[in-house]
This record gives C-alpha cells, sequence and structure tokens, in this order.
C-alpha cells in the first residue's frame, strides 16, 4: 500500500511515530525543568491575585496530602507544554510538508510562528489584564460573610483553564484568514455575520471568565470583538491570494 506521491502507507507510520516520539521527549525534557523550578512556577502563577493578601495567612493552602505535589506537577506540564510548543508545531510541519506543494509549505512556514505568537498573546493578555481584576473581585465579594480559603489546586487549575482558553481566543484571526485562503468562508461573509460575532463574543466573554462580574466579561468580549475585526481584515488578505493564485493556475 502506497499514498498518493507514492511513499509506502507504512513509510509515513514510521515517520508520525518519529515525530511523536520526538515532540513527548521535548515535553519531558521542559516538563522537569519546570517541575525543578516548580515553586517559581507556582509564585508566578498566583501574582495575579496580588500575593493573596486579602486572605488569612496571605497564601492558599491545600487540604489533601498529594494535592501540593499533584498542583505542583500540573503547573509543570502546562509550562513544559508551552515551553515546547513551538518545537511540536514544527514536528506537525515538518511530517506534513512533503506532501505539499512549494507554495503550500510556504504558506505553512509562515503560520507557524504566528499561531504560536496568537496563543502567546493570548495567555499573556489573560494573565496581565483580564486575570488580577477577576481574581480580586472574587477574593473580595463576600468576604465580610465568609473567610476565603483558597485551595492552591482549584486556584491553580482555574488559571490553567483561563490561560489555554484566552490563548485560543487569540487564535481568531488566523483561524479566519485560513478559512478565507481556502475558500471555506469570504470577508463578505464575515461582515455580515458581525453581529452575531458580537452576541457570540459576550457569550465567551461569560463562560470564560469564572465571575459574574459584567466588567470582567467586557474584558474578555472586546478584545474578541477586535480580533474578530482583524480576522476580517486578514481574510480580505487571504481571499486577494486565493484569486491570485486561481488566476495564475488558469494561465
Amino acid at each position: 500500500m502506497s499514498s498518493d506521491n507514492g511513499v509506502p502507507f507504512q513509510d509515513h507510520i514510521t515517520e508520525l511515530r518519529r515525530r511523536v516520539m520526538y515532540s513527548a521527549i521535548a515535553i519531558l525534557i521542559t516538563t522537569v525543568i519546570a517541575f525543578i523550578f516548580h515553586e517559581q512556577v507556582l509564585t508566578l502563577l498566583m501574582q495575579p491575585a496580588q500575593g493573596f493578601t486579602n486572605i488569612p495567612s496571605g497564601k492558599p493552602i491545600y487540604t489533601d496530602l498529594t494535592e501540593f505535589i499533584s498542583t505542583a506537577m500540573k503547573a509543570s506540564l502546562l509550562v513544559g507544554l508551552f515551553a515546547a510548543l513551538p518545537f511540536v508545531l514544527y514536528q506537525m510541519v515538518m511530517f506534513v510538508a512533503p506532501g505539499l506543494s512549494p507554495s503550500e509549505r510556504r504558506y505553512l512556514y509562515t503560520m507557524l510562528p504566528a499561531v504560536v505568537l496568537a496563543f502567546m498573546l493570548g495567555a499573556a493578555f489573560g494573565y496581565r489584564v483580564l486575570f488580577p481584576p477577576a481574581i480580586h473581585f472574587l477574593l473580595s465579594f463576600g468576604s465580610d460573610i465568609a473567610t476565603p480559603y483558597i485551595r492552591i489546586g482549584s486556584y491553580v487549575s482555574l488559571m490553567i483553564s483561563l490561560l489555554f482558553w484566552m490563548g485560543v481566543v487569540f487564535e481568531t484571526p488566523i483561524v479566519l484568514f485560513f478559512l478565507s485562503r481556502i475558500g471555506v468562508v469570504s470577508p463578505e461573509q464575515l461582515g455580515r455575520q458581525r453581529r452575531y460575532a458580537i452576541v457570540v463574543a459576550f457569550i465567551l466573554g461569560a463562560l470564560i471568565t469564572p465571575t459574574f462580574d459584567p466588567i470582567n466579561q467586557t474584558l474578555v468580549a472586546l478584545p474578541i470583538i477586535v480580533l474578530y475585526e482583524v480576522g476580517i481584515w486578514l481574510a480580505k488578505i487571504g481571499a486577494r491570494q486565493r484569486s491570485r493564485q486561481r488566476a495564475n493556475e488558469a494561465a
């Protein structure tokens, strides 16, 4: 059995296994390094809470014997994945590149750093802009009635989830550009759907943020709306590139 480009199917499986193995080794190395510095990693994750100065003892607690070490391992794995992400994406690109045309490979190589940068920008936006007011609201709301004892496991899980989803949200312009480039959507269609995009942005703001505070939800919704507009602009570029490519192929 062979693929369309004449390479035996078994060779594809072998190549895939090799790329997956390289990626797993990279993630393992970065995770181990992150675990060595797990105290610094956890301290960094707790910075948006301003050192937990508003709760008793000034730091979170853990109630299970293995909670702290499992939390440290989870945070280390997150940092390891983030650190190894460029290498993992590179392995994915190198696996699919032989089956692409030279122009498609150039397009894929250009998209790779953009995907990584967008994800990092989204995580940085959540960490610097969104999380501090959201966590302050959660820690101060009802503090006159109940005393907040924050478990480090639940806090870190929340932070990891929010970092991930903010990174995914910031991929919106790249996704819209890609869909326009392959002809799935057009800039005109995206422009007509703008009103629905605004509604979806506020729905996502309510789902991503852990608070019912409309200010924090708006802090998420507004960047999504801006990213959608940027995506429309990029979709126009993608549509023009697609038109030129089809014209060249016709010529």
